[in-house]
């Protein structure tokens, strides 16, 4: 991915769905009984919130992205020590988006925010390949936690407009 706002190719598959693509909300096509037609009218017309965690190592880019995806602009941050929550709107689905910083400190206190998560981002620094498997084993912990079994991930490839990135 080349571009902040590309990232949202799938995020959120909730229940029967919701699939979110930079260009639009796109609904999924699901078997429906007549008892669950009230519930797809409340799907299609209605708003939805979702929960979705970011995650990642320190200095990956979470808190950038975050008030990227809110303000439409980049804004200077300084190291996340604790968590940021904002919720941002797209189509008729607010995310509240909770950035929990990724210290090496904070790490085991990311459990804590795992219930009740539909969908993770979780952001890798692309730029830093020293630091690649270190982010691989955090993804995998999460990813076998029992709290996330449900939960949609997308890895972001983050910083790859800067020069000298490799090309996963």
């Amino acid at each position: 991915m080349r571009h902040p706002d590309e990232f949202v190719t799938k995020l959120i598959e909730s229940n029967h769905c919701a699939a979110v693509q930079c260009v639009g909300l796109v609904p999924c096509l699901w078997r429906s009984t007549t008892s669950e037609m009230g519930k797809l009218f409340s799907k299609l017309f209605g708003s939805k919130e979702m929960r979705i965690l970011m995650l990642g190592l320190d200095a990956a880019g979470k808190t950038t992205i975050l008030y990227r995806l809110k303000l439409g602009s980049s804004v200077s941050t300084i190291p996340t020590v604790g968590f940021n929550v904002e919720t941002v709107t797209y189509g008729n689905v607010k995310f509240n988006v909770w950035d929990v910083g990724g210290q090496e400190k904070i790490r085991p206190l990311w459990r804590h925010y795992f219930t009740g998560s539909q969908g993770l981002i979780f952001v890798v620094d692309s730029s830093d390949r020293d630091r690649i498997e270190e982010a691989r084993q955090q993804l995998h912990r999460i990813a076998n936690d029992r709290e996330m079994e449900d939960a949609v991930v997308l890895v972001f490839a983050n910083k790859q407009d800067l020069p000298n990135v490799p090309l996963w």
